[in-house]
């Protein structure tokens, strides 16, 4: 047993942000790797599914598949708790309150809204304000030994150089205030106060991470506490299985929508460096924050920072990521393509409004002509609708290059044992990008696409069918402007 294994062995903990991305697969791996003995895990009514019911229906997640054959009984060491990070109180009843304080030991605050366009007075809640509620539910838990916060790498992208420190001077006013405004006025009219809080942050998300931040600093006191700062989280390397995904947010949306044959234009800085993480890796580094924080006497001064992002020696540009994805694409491609797979990348937003008149909005509403003659509903042109807000929302994002420092995470690797650093891999500067795409797309074929693994040759003989049909129109195309140019240039000779 290792080191980090003996440490979590007979603890309880409580995870916000459970039901999530990354909180699935650190459940998953926690109940796999340690013998943890209770992780509570927060959690709200949704879709008509009480928290018992939500629970249940995990164990037919394929992230927990493995787990299970292995360890059938392994949930059981999963308890639901009540609660929404939206709510004042965190929605929890008061015997729940009383538990947690009483047993937990580690927790690892996760819980967030990552959608950009979030109105502020819902972002404020989940993000900022729920900081607070939890810093002040651990001050009173008896045996806690560690508190780990989660925040994002660019809840400072309003500078371009981020370092493993805080950086309260970039926000308007002192979170403090902005939440006390959240107590006395009107969510509508926070959301039309929004320009003017957020300043130079591009979006509700990391405005209110940033504002979280500043809670962290000011109201930790002496409680064992850092925060952890990931980059853009997508779909597994090698754990639980390779490629699992379960969401279409960031970089994985293009992906995917590049596989579908519906994106084929896009605005993205080929030479901009992609602060991607598995998610797998920013499990295994979230529990090591864990750890690191329990065994480690609370320094003075700031809590620790650890930023995770690529390393400097193992970078990926946009435009590795696109050219790795595209050449891949037709190696898995999908059955229910509907073009063949091809994407351009520009940075000026007109020429993007330009193509993507042609290359989405005239096959789009041609294909809505075709589905209404049919009697079907049209979806193509709400299809690009939103394709096209999600773009330009994420455009500051692959349009800029940020320098990280990763100093604390590169120590962290370092004080790990090796034993510790082959069962919590998250060494960013070994991990092999040709071979991560290869393993990751893959997976998401099967997890996103819903592709049986059996299909890809049925799938390359729809590829090549696009493909021939894709050449027939870029040849009618370039034939047709030849014609009308030699029209015209006889028009003009005739003068």
């Amino acid at each position: 047993m290792s080191e980090m294994q003996k440490f979590y062995k007979d603890k309880t903990m409580l995870l916000t942000g459970g039901s999530g991305f990354l909180g699935k697969v650190t459940i998953e791996k926690l109940l796999r790797i340690t013998e943890v003995k209770r992780i509570y895990v927060l959690i709200r009514a949704k879709n008509g599914q009480e928290i018992k019911e939500r629970l249940v229906a995990w164990e037919s997640d394929p992230v927990f598949e493995i787990l299970l054959k292995t360890q059938p009984k392994a949930m059981q060491r999963v308890a639901p708790i009540q609660g929404d990070c939206q709510e004042p109180d965190l929605g929890l009843g008061a015997e729940d309150r009383k538990l947690l304080i009483e047993e937990v030991q580690l927790v690892l605050h996760g819980a967030a809204t990552v959608r950009f366009t979030e109105p502020l007075h819902i972002a404020l809640a989940i993000n900022t304000r729920a900081a607070r509620l939890m810093l002040q539910l651990a001050k009173q838990m008896q045996r806690l030994e560690a508190f780990v916060h989660i925040s994002t790498a660019y809840s400072n992208c309003v500078v371009e150089k981020i370092e493993e420190k805080f950086y309260p001077e970039h926000l308007t006013c002192s979170a403090n205030q902005v939440l006390e405004l959240t107590e006395w006025l009107e969510g509508e009219l926070i959301d039309n106060m929004a320009p003017a809080l957020m300043g130079k942050y591009p979006n509700t998300y990391t405005y209110t991470k940033a504002l979280a931040e500043q809670v962290i600093q000011r109201e930790a006191g002496d409680i064992p506490l850092c925060v952890y700062r990931p980059g853009v989280i997508i779909a597994s390397y090698k754990e639980p299985m390779p490629g699992w995904i379960d969401n279409l947010y960031g970089p994985i949306a293009v992906l995917y929508g590049v596989a579908f044959g519906v994106l084929r234009i896009t605005r993205l800085n080929v030479k901009a460096q992609a602060g991607i993480v598995p998610v797998d890796y920013a499990s295994s580094m979230a529990l090591a924050t864990v750890w690191q924080t329990a065994i480690d006497a609370k320094p003075p001064g700031d809590p620790v920072i650890y930023n995770f992002t690529p390393s400097e020696e193992n970078l990926i540009t946009w435009g590795g990521f696109r050219d790795r994805a595209q050449n891949l694409v037709h190696n898995y491609p999908l059955t229910k393509m509907m073009w063949c797979p091809f994407l351009h990348c520009t940075t000026t937003p007109w020429l993007f409004r330009l193509v993507a008149y042609f290359y989405h909005l005239v096959p789009g509403y041609a294909i809505d002509v075709v589905l209404r003659l049919r009697g079907q509903k049209p979806r193509m042109i709400k299809l690009y609708d939103k394709i096209h807000k999600n773009i330009n929302v994420l455009a500051p994002f692959v349009d800029t290059t940020w320098k990280f420092d990763t100093s604390n995470t590169q120590r962290l690797w370092k004080r790990m044992s090796s034993l510790d650093q082959n069962l919590f891999d998250f060494n960013m500067r070994g991990l092999n990008w040709d071979d991560y795409f290869r393993q990751a797309l893959y997976g998401i074929r099967i997890y996103l696409g819903k592709e049986q693994p059996t299909s890809i040759v049925r799938g390359k003989k729809i590829l090549f069918r696009f493909l021939v049909l894709h050449r027939i129109l870029q040849l009618t195309l370039c034939s047709g402007a030849a014609a009308l140019l030699w029209s015209l240039l006889k028009v003009v000779s005739s003068f």
